[in-house]
């Protein structure tokens, strides 16, 4: 974890804490070491943020290819491990990047519906992420963001238990059903964690 990743964590676990009331669930999901690809779904742009604050190891973000072009972000998101995707295409550029990271141990955060849901409810997830969970042997690990970010309120974050890829890997399943699979168990986990 570099030294800015850490210190940005720290700053990010104090906001949280000051304003937010954060309860986490589940760290002990995350695997220490191998390659993991956690997939959350996405209310806020503070979602990556807050699922990254709270672990031991550095979160390599995908992150929209827009936020790379802004002054200040173009130089601190690749500082922070992020790397970005176009949205609305095949970019392979993205998806070797992204398997290279998972190959290499790393851990991959992405949130499979591709931007944020409006209404708060779990959209349709995008097949890219069933491509990386199809094509690695990472740990694919479900993670639900709950609360309204309203200030003082509670938020709660839940790592869940990684997927079994194994039975689609073995019978080449298309990367739609695995994002199918993926989706289900984030809804699992916003079902069985919702006040």
């Amino acid at each position: 974890m570099s030294k800015l990743y850490a210190t940005g964590q720290f700053v990010c676990r104090t906001f949280f804490r000051l304003f937010y009331r954060p309860e986490i669930i589940g760290r002990e999901h995350i695997p220490k070491e191998k390659g993991v690809l956690m997939c959350s779904n996405h209310i806020n742009n503070l979602d990556p943020p807050l699922v990254g604050a709270f672990l031991k190891r550095q979160t390599r973000f995908m992150a929209k290819y827009e936020l790379f072009q802004l002054p200040v972000l173009k130089k601190l998101l690749p500082a922070l491990g992020a790397f970005p995707i176009k949205r609305g295409s095949s970019d392979r550029q993205a998806m070797r990047s992204g398997l290279k990271l998972l190959k290499e141990g790393e851990l991959v955060g992405v949130f499979p519906e591709g931007t944020r849901s409006k209404t708060g409810t779990l959209g349709k997830g995008l097949a890219g992420v069933g491509f990386f969970a199809l094509r690695s042997d990472a740990a694919i690990v479900p993670c639900a963001v709950i609360g309204s970010y309203k200030p003082f309120s509670k938020i709660k974050l839940v790592y869940g238990s990684p997927v079994d890829m194994q039975p689609l890997r073995d019978r080449k399943a298309s990367p739609e059903e695995a994002t199918a699979e993926i989706m289900s168990a984030i809804q699992e986990l916003l079902d069985k964690n919702q006040k």
